[in-house]
């Protein structure tokens, strides 16, 4: 099967991706494991195609809107992909926004609502995946137990809910890397404009049908963005240690995690998490060749965190650029408690920072300025596709992070 990242570009850049060859192969496996797996399972085909097509149509990126609208004609009817359409057009709006849970937040949450899909031509499961869809696209601090609540009523059981949830957060980083790569190629990438949507909260609430969602009571939750380690807890259950297959096992790629809850639960579509943790590894920890350095992926990754509003993967990474630079403390706390607005100490920090900014927004406004900016400040065209890789991941990551599950606060920090 031809890349599909590649066939999004459209250019002869592609072999710029050749220098983290993991990272290309397992973001096509990642496509194969989510759009077209062996054994679909509940999740069938039509819903995954739909899905994307309306994921990439929130982007505004009309390369892959026409792949995955081309997808889905070959599998559904015209009525669906007539309604998928509609359904975008009448929901595009404008991320990251969202409320924090975090009270220490509350400053910088900015509620938009979200939004309840027409189900009279999707039918209530599509629905309900399109407007978790829309909350994973444009605000997922707005993530709650609630809303799995809405997919669960739906009819969606755990396994396809966190197949959904990667399949999302895969987009957001798939269509970041091929529109990064498009736009470091010359192209200036124009979207219709749009404010964010103005819409009323909707109520979702917990089912009593379906998977179970756990929510905490006493939960030690943190009061706003940290510079120290955090747990996590999952919404969905995830697989029990003794129950993991010889599958889920190698999907792990390290056996550690088996006792981490969190790479259990998403452990529930082996092949997804398998391919997405090589990607992972390659993007950051792959420092063959002239990339660029550790540190300033990191801090890309911070900053895209602490965009999103993903107080766990913000504090993670905040701690990973100290112990890549640890004269940066300074800096990588005024990000942690300032926001992306922050002064970062240097030009090039302040330059990863802005365009980590411009790619995380949805819809993208990673432009040609941001471009020149890279390499005015001495990045290559191979350092700034690692740049790219970077944010685009954390994409990726923040939206699992968020939609599954909440951090928390260990005993020693309290």
């Amino acid at each position: 099967m031809a890349d599909i990242i590649d066939m999004l570009v459209g250019t002869d850049l592609p072999h710029l991706r050749d220098n983290r060859p993991q990272a290309r192969d397992n973001a096509q496996k990642s496509f194969e494991a989510l759009l077209e797996p062996i054994n679909p399972g509940t999740f069938s085909f039509g819903e995954r195609y739909a899905v994307a097509t309306y994921v990439a149509g929130l982007h505004q990126f009309t390369p892959a809107v026409e792949l995955y609208s081309d997808l889905l004609l070959d599998d559904a009817p015209t009525t669906l992909a007539n309604a998928v359409t509609d359904a975008i057009d009448a929901t595009l709006s404008a991320g990251p926004y969202g409320t924090y849970r975090e009270p220490g937040l509350a400053a910088e949450s900015q509620p938009g609502g979200s939004v309840h899909t027409d189900a009279s031509v999707l039918g209530e499961r599509l629905a309900a995946a399109f407007d978790y869809a829309h909350l994973l696209v444009f605000h997922p601090r707005d993530s709650r137990p609630e809303v799995l609540g809405r997919l669960s009523e739906a009819g969606w059981s755990a396994d396809d809910t966190v197949s959904l949830s990667q399949l999302i957060s895969f987009l957001t980083f798939q269509l970041r890397v091929a529109y990064g790569l498009r736009t470091l190629n010359g192209e200036d990438i124009k979207v219709k404009i749009k404010g964010r949507l103005a819409v009323p909260e909707v109520e979702w609430t917990l089912s009593d049908k379906g998977f179970p969602i756990t929510t905490y009571e006493d939960i030690n939750r943190p009061e706003a963005f940290v510079n120290h380690a955090l747990g996590w807890k999952p919404w969905v259950p995830p697989v029990a240690k003794a129950d993991l297959t010889e599958e889920q096992l190698e999907s792990l790629i390290k056996p550690e995690r088996a006792d981490m809850p969190y790479f259990r639960l998403l452990a529930r579509d082996p092949q997804a998490l398998k391919a997405r943790t090589l990607t992972d590894l390659d993007i950051f920890y792959n420092t063959d060749g002239e990339g660029v350095g550790r540190a300033e992926r990191e801090i890309a990754a911070t900053v895209t965190s602490r965009f999103n509003g993903c107080v766990y993967c913000a504090s993670v990474h905040a701690g990973r650029s100290v112990e890549e630079a640890p004269e940066r403390l300074d800096d990588v706390n005024a990000l942690i408690d300032n926001g992306v607005d922050a002064d970062l100490g240097s030009d090039q920090w302040n330059v990863i920072r802005d365009a980590a900014r411009a790619l995380t927004a949805t819809p993208m406004a990673f432009n040609q300025g941001c471009i020149t900016k890279l390499r005015g400040v001495g990045f290559t065209d191979l350092q700034i596709v690692d740049l790219i890789n970077s944010v685009a991941f954390f994409n990726w990551a923040n939206r699992l992070m968020l939609s599954l599950g909440e951090p928390e606060v260990p005993k020693r920090f309290l």
